[in-house]
């Protein structure tokens, strides 16, 4: 048997956030630990075709071709709603009334 590691999976929305602890083989991509911690059936509106996924906060560009290791915490990011620069400019046009 093949030793396993200890990774984690984190999804949050505005109201809600989910974080799966789960043991898989090294050399799992985010990806498949995605796909196995069960957070898509969690949270069926999550699109990992159009989702950024990173892990600690970096985005990792090809999340197929990764290898994770002991303690790495997969994020699946939600996308913007809004330009951050376009909401600033929005709340200083508010704030200037």
């Amino acid at each position: 048997m093949r030793n396993l590691i200890t990774i984690e999976v984190a999804y949050a929305l505005p109201d809600r956030q989910k974080l799966i602890r789960l043991q898989v083989a090294p050399d799992t991509s985010p990806l498949q630990a995605i796909r196995e911690s069960g957070m898509l059936e969690l949270f069926p509106e999550i699109d990992l075709a159009n989702s950024k996924i990173g892990i600690f906060g970096k985005v990792v560009p090809k999340p197929d071709a990764v290898d994770l290791r002991e303690g790495d915490r997969i994020e699946i990011y939600r996308p913007l709603k809004i330009d951050p620069k376009q909401a600033r400019l929005n709340r200083a046009k508010k704030a200037a009334k």
